[in-house]
């Protein structure tokens, strides 16, 4: 069983706050200013570039790939770590469009986060070979999956209202009309179980600064499926995901049937001493036991606000197996309305036009904590302290 009390004792909250925001930015392990500054001295100052042998750094890459997969059901050998998540979303689909090169539809759908679009787009005139991008409701995407589909697209839970895909009915009937599916696991890795080898997943791509708590712009992950190392292309190829990278060869030859082909460019090996702090906590933890206790901390968030806040309306599923790990709220004010709850040190974040979303994250968030924000909420609420005039300034980043 998971210790949430050790856990919660693992991070630094600062004192007064209420966290409810890891599902866009985790916390900081207790552990991370000693972990970077012994890199520092005592790698980085020490070895400089005999570090990417006496340290290990150069693969890195996959040793933080092993400790993810276990987090989303994946084998020893099939994540790689590197890059950012946008990249990845561009590797994984062109690697996809590539296994069916007389297809021309990418299916995702208008719910997915932007940038996963904006990558397909990008792909897509690049090519400039007759490619489509076809967008339908979230909950259209089953009945859209048809024989001239090339790759779908997915992000299994939706960042808006935490709403979370079917994964096995869409990888089952994808395949069954010889698509490739590609699943964006930004807010499934650390917040629900996720099963990639037992749901046939093609490719998988995620962020690790989110429920992993890796930090801001810490690398992002790739999953591809064993039956494929062989014979997959990175479509992006760089020098570290080379056989032989040290003959420097002027053709890009892949490694042959290893992930570590996905690898592209030299990766930041400071942000991975970061995320292996991070992942040292995940270690200990069991995922069923987060999701569980996820459950039950959302479902008292749910029926505490809906009990003393009117005028909010949830916008996540009520059933705990249709959603992910973020409680949506909608207000008709909600960015105000979310500007006077940081205010008070309840920290969750505005998704426009009127969402108000809360990560309820177990590692450490408590009863306690939710009942004094739900409790914040409502004196927000009564009060219309949301009306006041420093409330209404938008930020760069809502």
């Amino acid at each position: 069983m998971t210790d949430f009390t050790q856990t919660r004792q693992m991070f630094d909250i600062p004192d007064g706050m209420i966290y409810l925001n890891g599902n866009s930015l985790g916390p900081m392990p207790v552990a991370a200013p000693e972990k970077m500054t012994a890199f520092l001295r005592d790698e980085w100052r020490t070895e400089l570039i005999k570090g990417w042998n006496t340290k290990g750094w150069w693969m890195q890459t996959n040793e933080l790939g092993d400790r993810i997969a276990r987090l989303i059901g994946a084998a020893p050998g099939t994540t790689v770590v590197s890059d950012t998540l946008s990249i990845k979303v561009f590797q994984a689909v062109s690697a996809g469009l590539a296994m069916v090169p007389d297809r021309k539809v990418i299916l995702s759908d208008n719910g997915n986060f932007p940038t996963d679009l904006y990558m397909v787009e990008g792909l897509m005139r690049l090519k400039d070979d007759g490619y489509a991008l076809r967008l339908p409701d979230p909950q259209d995407v089953l009945d859209n999956i048809t024989d001239d589909v090339a790759v779908v697209m997915i992000t299994e839970v939706d960042y808006r209202n935490g709403c979370r895909h079917d994964m096995k009915a869409i990888i089952e009937k994808a395949h069954h009309h010889g698509a490739v599916v590609v699943w964006d696991l930004a807010h499934s890795a650390g917040a629900i179980p996720v099963d990639l080898a037992g749901s046939d997943v093609d490719f998988a791509v995620g962020c690790t600064y989110k429920y992993i708590n890796g930090g801001p712009g810490s690398p992002a992950f790739i999953y591809v499926a064993p039956r494929l190392l062989d014979t997959v292309e990175p479509f992006l190829s760089g020098w570290y995901g080379h056989e032989s990278p040290f003959t420097f060869d002027t053709d890009f030859r892949p490694v042959p049937g290893q992930i570590t082909r996905m690898r592209i460019g030299t990766p930041s090996i400071a942000s991975f001493n970061l995320l292996s702090t991070a992942l040292d906590v995940w270690d200990q933890v069991d995922m069923d036991d987060v999701h569980a206790r996820a459950v039950e901390l959302s479902d008292l968030f749910i029926t505490q606000v809906e009990a003393r806040c009117p005028g909010v309306t949830m916008a996540s599923p009520r059933d705990p197996n249709q959603r992910g790990s973020h409680i949506a709220f909608r207000f008709e004010h909600g960015y105000a309305c979310m500007q006077a709850l940081i205010s008070q040190g309840v920290i969750g974040d505005f998704r426009a036009p009127d969402i108000m979303r809360f990560g309820i994250t177990p590692l450490f968030i408590n009863e306690d904590d939710i009942l004094k924000a739900a409790a914040v909420l409502e004196d927000i609420l009564k009060n219309e302290t949301w009306k006041e005039d420093r409330f209404q300034v938008r930020g760069q980043v809502t």
